[in-house]
């Protein structure tokens, strides 16, 4: 049997310790990340492995391992454990007997058949087995066993992280419940606009109606090779008349939201907010990004990092207000918000200091709801637990927070940038505070970005229909 080992060391056995009959084994739980990550190693992406949908109606009605992930599996025992470092691979013989779902545990155990002392060659019998007792995977390797003692520190290796924007994935999926809102898109004469309100339309989220020229539009339907046949289009000869129309379309009741195409987003906005445009209400508007970050355990809103550059208290008041009605809208009934500054105490030589204990008053007060505030909050403080302990903060916020508020759009907007640059982090942008939503989109958005951002804008729109906010 294989010997007690030192986790902190790897150590093989060579060819004269070992003996005929002797074993060792190894057990391994399957996981998603763990098909994934062998997908990734390997490019084989049979929609058996990893395509949900797919399996269930294949021949085993679920996902199921590769074939091979229990092979590598073997090759551990071998070049780990018995015989361990300086094992030389020379054949395997592999029969798979029967799948390995999700949640499997696999006993993976070789065990010494014959030795060949002319070579050092040693045959093992291979054997996998699941929880059940089944054998799943057997066969025979050959090997080249080690004559030289072998001990070295263990290497310990980097984790990896899957970053498979789940967060994002839950809001398409929240999003798949209300009816789809009428949104306008205005001015989508480039492939990737065009593409983003096509793919929304196809998940279901939004009944797309098409703001521009005409020509130009079917020209990017083109280039991004899909078939707008289907969508309404409505020509506008350019774009500030495609933001006037969509405007004009909002405040007659014939759309629930809108959606920027190629078009600055100053153009948009300044229609918007035209006094006659009756799409202002009594609060200042404002932008969140939805945040799904790899390496934070939830959802994390950011705001503001597009709309008000320096906002004073009252501006603030309504920041974090719309804020706090966007996290309702996706089902967070009571969400933690953090009122960032540079330092986590109040200092009056720090405006953002002092405005952050302002707005944690108005909430005590009554004048911001729904949510619950602190601050000043520094950024380590806010996201982590630990940093917080450190500090010895007490806060029901501090380290767990659901809504980040910046000081002003400069410290918003490098902190988005830096989260989507260096954290692997993607977002799903919204503007709130006006009657409807509306989606910013950029060009380096992908697919499932401006889907997400769709799915803000639909749940969104259902809240406030159901609420009257």
């Amino acid at each position: 049997m294989n010997k007690k080992t030192d986790l902190g060391y790897i150590e093989n056995r060579t060819f004269s310790e070992i003996r005929v009959g002797d074993e060792a084994v190894i057990e391994r739980r399957l996981t998603m990340d763990d098909i994934k990550l062998f997908a990734i190693m390997s490019g084989d992406v049979n929609p058996a492995h990893v395509d949900e949908d797919f399996a269930k109606s294949s021949r085993f009605q679920e996902i199921i391992a590769h074939g091979m992930w229990g092979g590598a599996l073997i090759s551990t025992v071998l070049g780990t454990e018995l015989p361990g470092p300086g094992t030389i691979y020379l054949g395997q013989t592999l029969r798979f007997r029967a799948p390995v779902g999700l949640g499997d545990i696999l006993q993976v155990k070789v065990k010494v058949l014959e030795k060949n002392a002319d070579r050092n060659l040693i045959k093992f019998d291979c054997r996998c087995t699941n929880q059940e007792g089944r054998d799943v995977i057997e066969g025979v390797a050959e090997v080249l066993a080690p004559s030289e003692k072998i001990r070295r520190p263990r290497t310990v290796m980097p984790r990896v992280r899957m970053s498979e924007r789940a967060r994002l994935h839950e809001l398409l999926h929240a999003a798949t419940h209300p009816e789809p809102v009428d949104m306008a898109v205005v001015h989508p004469v480039d492939a990737p606009s065009i593409l983003g309100a096509y793919e929304s339309a196809r998940a279901g989220l939004i009944h797309p109606i098409l703001i521009g020229p005409e020509d130009r539009i079917r020209a990017a339907a083109d280039e991004a090779e899909i078939d707008i046949s289907d969508f309404r289009i409505i020509h506008a000869p350019h774009s500030h008349a495609a933001a006037e129309e969509a405007v004009s379309m909002t405040r007659a009741g014939s759309v629930g939201a809108i959606m920027k195409g190629s078009l600055h987003t100053d153009e948009l906005l300044r229609e918007v907010v035209r006094k006659d445009a009756g799409l202002r209400t009594e609060r200042r508007i404002s932008h969140v990004m939805a945040f799904d970050v790899p390496t934070y355990p939830r959802p994390l809103f950011i705001t503001d990092a597009a709309i008000n550059i320096y906002p004073d208290l009252a501006d603030k008041m309504d920041i974090v207000q719309n804020a706090i009605d966007l996290a309702h809208a996706v089902g967070n009934e009571q969400p933690k918000v953090a009122i960032l500054s540079a330092v986590e105490t109040v200092n009056p030589k720090i405006q953002s200091t002092l405005e952050a204990a302002a707005l944690c008053k108005m909430a005590e007060r009554g004048q911001i709801t729904g949510g619950v505030l602190d601050g000043p909050l520094a950024f380590d403080n806010a996201v982590s637990e630990a940093a917080a302990a450190t500090k010895n903060i007490i806060s029901p916020v501090a380290g767990r927070a659901d809504i980040l508020v910046a000081p002003d759009l400069e410290a918003a907007n490098m902190l988005m940038k830096q989260l989507t640059y260096l954290a692997d982090a993607t977002g799903a942008g919204l503007v709130v505070g006006a009657r409807v939503p509306i989606v910013l989109t950029s060009r380096a958005d992908d697919a499932i970005t401006r889907m997400a951002s769709c799915a803000l804008a639909l749940l969104l729109a259902d809240y406030q229909k159901k609420t009257g906010r």
